[in-house]
C-alpha cells in the first residue's frame, strides 16, 4: 500500500518532487505503484548520469514507445541508436541550417502579415504551432502546402495520444493517435520516395533537406530501409515541432508579462537589421551579436523548459552524486527542479535574464537534455527562436487581452490555456516603444520574485489544476497499473520538475 499512498501524493501534491529533494537530497528512490523510480536533480547527479555510457538505456512510457514505433531512434539503444543519430543528424548540421534560414525568414514575414490581418484578439499559440510545424515540415522535410496541411491535422491527433492511457478503445485518444500514425507514415513514405526519385534523376529538390539522408547506413553498414527512415522522420516532426512551439509561446508570454525586460530587449533589437542580409541569417542574431536576446531565451528556457524531465533505465548498478542506484531502475531527471536549485531560491524563481550576462554567473541549464541523447534539433530550434523573436518583436507590438487564463497546460509541453490572446499592431522604433531610454548592457530591470515552482515545475495555479485533473484519472490509472506492471504512472511524469 505504500506505493499507492506515494502515488496519491505524487498526483495531488505540487511540491512532491521538491519536498522530497529537500528531505532526502538530490538523489532519492521511491515506489510509485510497483515501479521503483529514482528522481535526481542537480549538476553533479546529472553529470554522473551522462557519464554512465552503456550502463543506461533510453526509456519512455508505453504509450510513447508504441506511437513512436519500434524502429524509432528514441526506442533504440547502443550501436543502433548511434548509427541512426549519425544519419538523422545531417539534417541539422551547420550547412543544412544555412540552407533552411531564408525559408524560415520568409515564414516569419508571413506570420507577421497574418497577425496584422487577423481579427482581434488573436490567439498566438495556434499560429505559433503552425509556424513551428511549417519550419520542420516544409523547410526541413520539403513538404508542399497540401501535404503539410494534411500532415498537420493528423500530427495534432497523434500528439494528443502520446501521454494517454495505452488502450486502443474505440474513440479514445490513443486509438485515434494510432490511426493518425498510420496515415502519417504513409504520407512520410511518399515524400521520401519523391526525394529519392529526384536524387536518382539528378534533379535538385524543390525544398527541404531530405537529400542529406542519402547514403545513410545502419549499424551493420547497410542502407536504412524506407520504413526505418520514415519512423525517424516522424520523431523529427515531434522533436522539431511540439517543444519548439512551446518555447516560442513561453518566450512571448513571459516578455508580455514583464514589460521592463521586454523594453530592455527591444533596445538591442532596434539596433539590429531585419530581414538579415542574404547568407547571414544563420548567424545574424547569435550570442555575440545579440547577447540580450540570447540571455532572454536562456532565462525563458530555464524557468519553463519545453520538457520538465526525461528518463533513463539502469542496466547495472551505478553511482549518482555518491548514491548507489541499483539495476533496473527508472531514473527521472528533473530538469525544472535542477534549473531552480541553488543557494538563492528566491532569485532563481525570478525572471532575470541579466544573470546570463554576469561574468561570475553559475547557472545550470539543460533545456535540451544532454549526453548521447541530447536533442538532435537543438541548433535548428535555437535558430528558429532567434529569427522569430527578432522578426516579430522588431515589427509588431502586442497587447495582452485582459481576462484570459494564462495558466500553463504542461502536457505534452507548456502552453497558455487560452491560447495567449493578444492585440497586435505595428510598432515604431523610437524609445517610447522600447519602454525606456537606452541603458548600458549591464543594466538590471525590475526583478519580480515569484513563488518557486513546486514538483511540476511551473506555477501554482497550473500545478493545482493539473493535480486535480490527474486525480480524476486515478481510478483508470490504478486499473492500468494492474495491467502494465507499474508503469502507467509515468504518463504524467514528463510535465514534472
Amino acid at each position: 500500500m505504500a506505493g499507492v499512498f506515494e502515488t496519491l501524493a505524487f498526483l495531488r501534491d505540487p511540491d512532491f518532487a521538491r519536498s522530497r529533494f529537500e528531505r532526502y537530497g538530490d538523489v532519492y528512490e521511491t515506489s510509485l505503484l510497483g515501479q521503483r523510480t529514482v528522481f535526481i536533480r542537480g549538476e553533479q547527479a546529472i553529470a554522473d548520469l551522462f557519464a554512465q555510457g552503456d550502463a543506461l538505456q533510453g526509456w519512455w512510457p508505453d504509450s510513447v514507445r508504441q506511437l513512436l514505433g519500434p524502429l524509432s531512434l528514441a526506442n533504440r539503444n547502443g550501436a543502433e541508436h548511434k548509427a541512426r543519430r549519425r544519419v538523422v543528424g545531417q539534417l541539422f548540421a551547420s550547412a543544412a541550417l544555412r540552407r533552411y534560414s531564408p525559408a524560415i525568414v520568409a515564414l516569419v514575414e508571413g506570420l507577421n502579415q497574418d497577425l496584422l490581418a487577423a481579427p482581434v484578439p488573436v490567439a498566438l499559440v495556434p499560429r505559433l504551432r503552425r509556424f513551428a510545424f511549417s519550419v520542420i515540415a516544409t523547410t526541413v522535410l520539403g513538404l508542399d502546402g497540401a501535404d503539410r496541411d494534411a500532415l498537420f491535422e493528423d500530427f495534432e491527433t497523434w500528439c494528443q495520444g502520446l501521454f494517454s492511457l495505452p488502450f486502443a478503445l474505440p474513440g479514445s485518444p490513443f486509438a485515434r493517435a494510432r490511426q493518425a500514425r498510420k496515415r502519417l507514415l504513409r504520407r512520410l513514405g511518399s515524400v521520401l520516395q519523391k526525394a529519392q526519385a529526384a536524387a536518382a534523376s539528378g534533379a535538385p529538390l524543390a525544398a527541404g533537406g531530405l537529400d542529406l539522408l542519402a547514403g545513410g547506413l545502419d549499424e551493420a553498414g547497410l542502407p536504412l530501409a524506407d520504413d526505418d527512415v520514415a519512423e525517424q522522420l516522424l520523431l523529427l516532426l515531434f522533436a522539431g515541432y511540439e517543444t519548439t512551439a512551446s518555447s516560442l509561446s513561453c518566450l512571448l508570454l513571459t516578455l508580455l508579462q514583464h514589460p521592463a525586460e521586454l523594453g530592455w530587449l527591444l533596445q538591442e533589437l532596434d539596433g539590429l537589421s531585419w530581414p538579415p542580409e542574404e547568407g547571414d541569417a544563420a548567424m545574424a542574431y547569435d550570442a555575440q551579436r545579440a547577447p540580450r536576446l540570447d540571455a532572454v531565451v536562456k532565462e525563458v528556457m530555464r524557468l519553463t523548459p519545453p520538457v520538465g524531465g526525461f528518463f533513463r533505465r539502469t542496466r547495472e548498478p551505478i553511482a549518482l552524486a555518491g548514491v548507489l542506484v541499483p539495476a533496473d531502475r527508472v531514473v527521472q531527471v528533473s530538469i525544472t527542479a535542477s534549473h531552480r536549485h541553488g543557494a538563492d531560491p528566491a532569485d532563481l524563481a525570478a525572471f532575470r535574464p541579466q544573470r546570463h550576462l554576469e561574468p561570475d554567473t553559475n547557472v545550470f541549464l539543460l533545456p535540451y537534455g544532454g549526453g548521447e541523447r541530447v536533442c538532435l534539433g537543438k541548433a535548428l530550434a535555437e535558430l528558429e527562436i532567434r529569427l522569430l523573436a527578432v522578426g516579430l518583436l522588431k515589427q509588431l507590438r502586442f497587447g495582452l487581452e485582459p481576462g484570459q487564463d494564462l495558466t500553463l497546460m504542461v502536457i505534452p509541453s507548456p502552453s497558455p490555456k487560452d491560447g495567449l490572446l493578444v492585440r497586435p499592431r505595428r510598432r515604431s522604433t523610437d524609445t517610447s516603444e522600447s519602454g525606456a531610454r537606452p541603458e548600458p548592457l549591464t543594466s538590471e530591470p525590475r526583478r519580480d520574485v515569484v513563488r518557486a515552482a513546486g514538483g511540476w515545475g511551473f506555477n501554482a495555479r497550473a500545478e493545482t489544476f493539473n493535480g486535480r485533473m490527474a486525480m480524476l484519472g486515478f481510478v483508470a490509472l490504478l486499473a492500468t497499473e494492474l495491467a502494465m506492471g507499474g508503469q502507467a504512472f509515468t504518463h504524467v511524469l514528463l510535465g514534472i520538475g
